[in-house]
C-alpha cells in the first residue's frame, strides 16, 4: 500500500468524560494508557446492484472479497482490528439485481463481512415490505437516526451500532439525506418522514456521551460531499454535517451518495484530476475526516487509525481499485483496456454463490415487460438526423421520473431501435446499454436560453443531436427562439428543471457542463431502468402518441 501520512490530535467527546477525572477505573477495565492501539476503516458506498463484474471484468463483489480478505489479514498481522462500513444506497443500478430485489447484493454483503450501512434514499424504491426483507437477509445493522414514522413518530431503523475492539468502544451512527422525501417514489414515502442529519446527529450524540460513553464516533451517511459545502438544490451534506457539530464530535464520517472519490486538493477545494491509483487525501472539517469511496465497489476504502491515550490520528488513507482498467493504445494504433494495478482474483465461494443470481438475473431479462403497436424509431440513420418517437419518448421517461418541465437527450445514447409487437427488458437494454444515469437542472428562463442555443445547434449525422420533450423552438443560424415549455413561452427570471443524460451533464458530446451548476442533481436512478418502468406503465404504447409534430422547427 502507498505511504500516505496524515495526522490529527482531537479527544472524544466521550473520552474527555474518562480523562476529566472519576473514570480511572473504567478506563483500567478497557483501552490502557500510553498503550498504541491500531484500527482500520474499509469503507465502499453507492453499490447500485453490481454485485457482478462489469463486461470488461472491472469490481465485483467476489473480487472485493478477496481484497477485503487481504487487507483484513494485513491489519491483523500488523497488531490491529477493523471494521467495514457501507454509505448506503444498495438498491437500483443494473437488472440482475433490481430484478431480484438486491437479494445477491445483502446477502453478499455478509459473505463480505460488513459490519453497518447507513440506509442510503434508493433503498426506498422499493415498497416498505422489500426494504424490510432485506434488512432480513442482511446479517448487520441498517442504520439511519433521522427516518421516522408519521404515524407513530417512531424511528424506522436502529440509530446507531456500538463496536468494541481492542478495549476501544466505538458508536457508528447511520444518517440519511433528508432530499430522499423529494426524490423518492411518493408511493413508498407518504408514511415516512425524513427529519434533518444534523439536528439528530447531535442529539444521538449527545445521547451516547450521557449513556454508552464511547471513545470514538462514526457516522456512517448517505448525504453527499459537497467542498466546502457549496450543495446547490442538494440537501446539506457531510461537510455541513462537521460543520454543524462541536469540533471532534465526529471523529470520522464515512460517506455516500454524491458517488464520488473524496480527495482533496487543498482546504476545501476537491482534487478534480483524481484517478485510479493516485494518493487520495480524505477531507477534514471541524476536527472530523470524511472519505466516500466513489461508487459500485470501484474502491475500497482503507482508513488507518492509531489510538493512544485518547488520541487518534489518521496514520494513512487509501483509494484501492478493484479490478479498474484504463485503455493504452497498441504499437498497431489499436487500443485495449488493461488493468491499472495487479489484477484481484475473484473468491471462488462468493462468486459460486452469485452465479445463479446473475444467470437467473440474464433468464428475466428476456421476459416480456410491454408491447407496442408499432416501431419505436432509433436506427442511427434516422435518430441521428430528425426527432423520432423513441428519442421523444425515451425523453418522455426522463422527464417524468425527475419530475421535470422538459428534457434533452443525446441521439448517440439511443442506440436502436425497438420493433413492434412484444417488448422486453432486453430490447430497452439494447437501446440504451450504457448505463447513464438521469440527471436534472434547475435553471432560470434566461439560462436555458443559453443551453438550449448550444445544444440544439449540435450539427445532424452526431451522437449531439439532440432529442426533445417537453419544449418547442425555432432554430435558425445557429440561434434558437421561440422557445415554449410546456406551451407556454419562455419566462428568462422562472425557474424551469430539465433533464439530461449524466454522460452529457459532465460535457460529454461537447454540450454545456453541468455538474458544477448550483441547480444539478444526479438523480441516481439508471436510464435503461427509467425506461423500462416507463414502458411497463405506459403499455400498451401507442408510438404515434410520441410522433415528432413540429414541435422543433429548423429553419
Amino acid at each position: 500500500m502507498k505511504n500516505k501520512m496524515f495526522t490529527r490530535t482531537a479527544l472524544s467527546a466521550g473520552l474527555l468524560m474518562v480523562l476529566a477525572g472519576c473514570a480511572s477505573q473504567e478506563q483500567a477495565d478497557t483501552w490502557q494508557s500510553d498503550q498504541t492501539y491500531k484500527l482500520t476503516i474499509l469503507h465502499t458506498n453507492d453499490h447500485h446492484g453490481r454485485f457482478w463484474h462489469n463486461r470488461d471484468g472491472e469490481y465485483g463483489m467476489a473480487a472485493r472479497k478477496t481484497l477485503l480478505d487481504d487487507l483484513r489479514e494485513t491489519v491483523t498481522e500488523e497488531g490491529g482490528t477493523s471494521l467495514l462500513l457501507s454509505g448506503g444506497d444498495i438498491n437500483t443500478g443494473v437488472p440482475e439485481s433490481d430484478l431480484q430485489d438486491a437479494e445477491p447484493d445483502f446477502k453478499g454483503m455478509n459473505m463480505l463481512g460488513y459490519d453497518a450501512m447507513a440506509v442510503g434514499n434508493h433503498e426506498f424504491d422499493n415498497p416498505l415490505d422489500v426494504l424490510r426483507k432485506q434488512e432480513g437477509w442482511a446479517n448487520f445493522p441498517m442504520l439511519s437516526a433521522n427516518i421516522y414514522d408519521k404515524a407513530t413518530g417512531k424511528r424506522l431503523f436502529q440509530p446507531y451500532q456500538i463496536f468494541e475492539q481492542q478495549g476501544i468502544k466505538i458508536a457508528v451512527i447511520g444518517l440519511t439525506t433528508e432530499d430522499t422525501a423529494k426524490i423518492g417514489n411518493p408511493e413508498y414515502i407518504g408514511g415516512i418522514e425524513f427529519r434533518d442529519p444534523k439536528a439528530e446527529a447531535k442529539a444521538v450524540i449527545a445521547e451516547l456521551k450521557a449513556t454508552e460513553k464511547p471513545d470514538l464516533i462514526i457516522a456512517a451517511t448517505h448525504m453527499g460531499h459537497y467542498a466546502n459545502g457549496k450543495h446547490g438544490v442538494n440537501a446539506p451534506g457531510d461537510v455541513a454535517l462537521a460543520r454543524y457539530l462541536e469540533p471532534g464530535d465526529l471523529d470520522l464520517i464515512v460517506g455516500g451518495h454524491s458517488q464520488e472519490p473524496v480527495c482533496m486538493e487543498g482546504p476545501n477545494v476537491a482534487n478534480p484530476s483524481f484517478k485510479p491509483s493516485d494518493d487520495c487525501k480524505p477531507d477534514q472539517q471541524n476536527g472530523t475526516w470524511i472519505v466516500q469511496a466513489h461508487e459500485w465497489g470501484k474502491y475500497v476504502g482503507r482508513a488507518d487509525f492509531e489510538f493512544r491515550n485518547g488520541e487518534l490520528n489518521m496514520v494513512s488513507y487509501d483509494l484501492i481499485p478493484v479490478n479498474l482498467k484504463k485503455k493504452i493504445k497498441l504499437a498497431d494504433g489499436q487500443s485495449e483496456k488493461v488493468f491499472i494495478e495487479q489484477e484481484i482474483p475473484q473468491d471462488a465461494t462468493v462468486k459460486a454463490f452469485l452465479t445463479p443470481y446473475q444467470e437467473r438475473g440474464q433468464a428475466k431479462l428476456n421476459i416480456k415487460i410491454a408491447q407496442s403497436n408499432g416501431k419505436l424509431e432509433g436506427d442511427r440513420s434516422v435518430v441521428r438526423f430528425q426527432q423520432t418517437n423513441l428519442g421523444r419518448l425515451i425523453a418522455a421517461s426522463h422527464m417524468q421520473r425527475a419530475k421535470a418541465d422538459f428534457a434533452v437527450m443525446n441521439s448517440g445514447g439511443v442506440r436502436d431501435s425497438i420493433p413492434a409487437g412484444d417488448i422486453t427488458y432486453k430490447d430497452v437494454l439494447k437501446v440504451q446499454p450504457f448505463g447513464n444515469m438521469v440527471t436534472y437542472t434547475d435553471m432560470t428562463g434566461a439560462e436555458v436560453l443559453d443551453y438550449l442555443g448550444s445544444v440544439a445547434t449540435k450539427p445532424v449525422d452526431s451522437g449531439a443531436y439532440a432529442q426533445f420533450y417537453g419544449v418547442t423552438m425555432d432554430i435558425r443560424d445557429g440561434k434558437v427562439s421561440n422557445v415554449k415549455i410546456g406551451g407556454k413561452a419562455l419566462v428568462p427570471g422562472k425557474t424551469y428543471r430539465f433533464t439530461v443524460p449524466s454522460f452529457n451533464a459532465a460535457g460529454g458530446d461537447g454540450y454545456p457542463k453541468l455538474v458544477d451548476h448550483s441547480g444539478y442533481v444526479n438523480t441516481g436512478f439508471v436510464d435503461a431502468e427509467v425506461l423500462k418502468d416507463y414502458l411497463e406503465a405506459s403499455s400498451p404504447i401507442n408510438v404515434h402518441a410520441f410522433d415528432p409534430n413540429g414541435e422543433i422547427v429548423y429553419r
